[in-house]
């Protein structure tokens, strides 16, 4: 593990996919205990295909912070689904610990990309069933 008086670069080839997933998309870790890095905070990418949507999902304990580098994105969240918003290239993204959300790719050409920041060292993602909203 890394010193915390160290600045680490990381290029998008030292990624690490290895870090937890949500069915329909792809998270990419650049800033992790995985790779090293000894932060308080996550930092990585993440990318919803054409036509895609992730899984319903929370983050735990976890805050996160995302800018939308690029495409077009819906958001859905709430106990039941019953809010949605949308955000696109250059908006930020907050998303509460525990809420339970989505995301939904509307695009049917180009992915949407995401850099993101969360509040604790360890990615966690929690996966629900896919029948939690109706």
């Amino acid at each position: 593990m890394s010193s915390p008086s160290e600045i680490h670069i990381v290029s998008p080839a030292q990624f690490d996919p290895g870090t937890a997933q949500t069915p329909g998309s792809e998270r990419r870790a650049a800033i992790a205990p995985a790779l090293g890095i000894a932060s308080a905070i996550w930092g990585g990418l993440f990318e919803v295909e054409p036509e895609s949507r992730t899984g319903i999902h929370h983050h735990g304990e976890q805050e996160t912070i995302a800018y939308v580098l690029s495409g077009i994105c819906e958001v859905r969240w709430g106990t039941r689904g019953e809010s949605v918003a949308r955000a696109k290239a250059g908006d930020f993204i907050h998303v509460p610990a525990f809420l339970p959300h989505m995301e939904i790719n509307p695009s049917k050409k180009a992915p949407f990309r995401w850099v993101v920041v969360r509040s604790t060292a360890t990615a966690i993602v929690i996966n629900l069933p896919d029948d939690t909203w109706p």
